[in-house]
């Protein structure tokens, strides 16, 4: 390698380091804020948040390392142009390709190892995050109960809350809890609802004890019998105070290394994305072919491909199929007709729902599999839209580069979003989705390129003006 190349080169890595160090950590902390919740009061060891950010962090890179290549090129090509350096090498003969040259072969290897890197440790790191996360929620029983929905505690209990309060969330309001009855695995045959409810457990003690205030006890009572079952018998009483005392054994030896049975798209590779396009691809065709043939088995029309004799004397009187019938069965054809009819809405709007849902989980698993390779193309083009940049710019440091940079990258990331938003639902293919951002950022990159090439600016504002002025000499002149 030559000297020139050996300066650039480690120019170039001196500062993609640095900006990398500085975009992760940004982004690191941004992922702190967004899962506090999940982090905060559960007493975890320091060991236990650095695995969680440890495994988070694979997932940044694909946000990282592109703005980190587009703003490095720029203030470093910048700062080269600043300092009259690419002048230099141009009077000696170096065009502006040569001296991107080993930069280059930089970028390309950086973008195989993102495809690597897409394909194996982000769906690892997804696995065990997603893990970690759930492991981390069973931690203590007041973060598992959630305000508003019920929550299960233990195999007996499932618990609402409309509202938390106390440094420990400790203290309830308006409590309603469904309590399984022993030996009936479907049996929610007690409720209870308080109006006030307090956690409360001693250090070290796996029993937890419930104490609710102001409520009342329901009960369903199991006949054994049919007649004293059709008399629905119940019990109810009314509480100043009641605990509850819940067993906490399970709960507390929760381990965060546990593996659960979990799985999405972001969790596999290429291979297993494959399959998985073409598994859902398969059901959903099936499901929809079975679906037709039901909807069409059910609505009878088969019935009438044989031929019908009908009576000629009650055909000439009856100019309505209705009117060979009396008016009470009438009626009653006529309600069974519009109950089949609401009947068959229903079931079409609940099928639409779930080929809905299919359908975006097929687009999701497209898009997941088109990320791994535009990643590894993005890195290239946007580092042929910094470079050139910064040549034509001719400012380096951290100022204008990085305000030009963040808002290219904005740019290129805000599309991607819309657009893969928009592929969810079916109005764009996943294809286009992906790819789109990165496909906009392709011309402009030739042609940041071209431009630096030939020491052109961005805009020739004087060539700009003096068409504008020749313009209006010719109608003066007129």
């Amino acid at each position: 390698m030559k000297i020139l190349d050996r300066y650039i080169l480690v120019t170039y890595l001196k500062t993609f380091l640095s900006v990398f160090i500085i975009l992760m950590f940004i982004f690191v902390l941004q992922t702190i804020w967004l899962y506090i919740a999940e982090l905060a009061g559960k007493d975890l060891d320091v060991f236990i948040v650095l695995k969680f950010l440890w495994y988070v962090s694979p997932r940044l890179i694909p946000l990282v390392l592109p703005l980190t290549i587009l703003v490095t090129s720029l203030m470093v090509f910048g700062s080269f142009a600043e300092k009259y350096e690419f002048a230099a090498m141009k009077s000696t003969g170096i065009s502006l390709q040569r001296a991107m040259g080993s930069v280059m072969f930089f970028i390309i290897l950086l973008s195989i190892t993102a495809f690597f890197f897409a394909n194996n440790v982000i769906p690892y790191s997804e696995y065990k995050w997603q893990n970690l996360r759930r492991n981390i929620s069973q931690f203590q029983p007041s973060m598992v109960i959630a305000e508003g929905q019920f929550s299960q505690i233990g195999d007996m209990f499932n618990i609402k809350v409309e509202e938390k309060s106390g440094d420990r969330d400790q203290y309830l309001k308006d409590v309603v809890i469904h309590k399984k009855t022993e030996g009936s695995p479907n049996g929610n045959y007690t409720v209870i609802i308080a109006n006030n409810g307090e956690l409360a457990s001693q250090e070290g003690s796996n029993t937890l004890s419930l104490i609710l205030k102001e409520g009342n006890y329901y009960e369903d009572i199991q006949a054994k019998t049919t007649a004293k079952q059709q008399k629905m018998p119940f019990a109810k009483s009314y509480f100043d105070e009641y605990s509850i005392n819940i067993d906490l054994t399970e709960l507390n030896n929760k381990d965060v290394d546990k593996e659960n049975n979990l799985n999405n798209q972001n969790m596999y590779k290429i291979s297993e994305l494959r399959v998985e396009i073409d598994s859902l691809s398969q059901s959903y065709s099936k499901d929809i072919e079975s679906y037709a043939s039901n909807m069409y088995m059910r609505s009878g029309v088969g019935r009438f491909k044989a031929p019908v004799t009908t009576n000629d004397t009650v055909s000439k009187k009856a100019e309505n199929l209705l009117d060979i019938f009396n008016t009470q069965r009438q009626l009653d054809i006529a309600k069974l007709a519009l109950n089949n009819a609401k009947g068959s809405l229903q079931t079409i709007d609940a099928k639409k729902l779930e080929f809905s849902n299919i359908t975006k989980r097929l687009n999701k698993t497209e898009i997941a599999l088109h990320e791994k390779y535009a990643l590894g193309v993005a890195c290239i083009i946007l580092f042929f839209v910094g470079a050139p940049l910064g040549a034509i710019i001719r400012k380096g440091g951290m100022g204008l580069p990085m305000v030009v940079a963040i808002l290219l990258f904005l740019s290129y990331h805000f599309i991607g979003i819309f657009a893969k938003n928009s592929a969810e639902d079916g109005t764009m293919h996943p294809f286009i989705a992906t790819w789109l951002s990165t496909l906009i950022m392709l011309p402009l990159s030739i042609w940041l390129t071209y431009r630096a090439t030939t020491d052109q600016g961005i805009m020739d504002i004087d060539t700009f003006t003096q068409r504008f002025t020749k313009l209006f000499k010719k109608k003066d002149a007129k």
